[in-house]
């Protein structure tokens, strides 16, 4: 499992996340910023400097929000 970037970091793209991320797993997209779940390591640190709460362990992604795990796993294999 994986940490997941979901809707409020879409056209917000703050960075906090990419800056205390221990392993570089957070990657600019276009509109939004996406985690590798290959390369992640579940520490939360993204998680608890989100400033629009975009950020969820993937087994805890809001159900109206469930399409950003595919996502952010497509983004990597573009």
């Amino acid at each position: 499992m994986a940490f997941v970037i979901t809707s409020p970091c879409k056209d917000e793209k703050a960075g906090e996340c990419v800056e205390v991320c221990p392993v570089d797993c957070i990657e600019e997209g276009k509109d939004m910023f996406y985690i590798d779940p290959d390369i992640c390591i579940d520490c939360g640190a993204c998680e608890a400097v989100c400033p629009v709460e975009a950020i969820y362990h993937e087994d805890e992604v809001p159900a109206e929000e469930t399409e950003y795990i595919e996502l952010n796993r497509r983004f990597f294999q573009e």
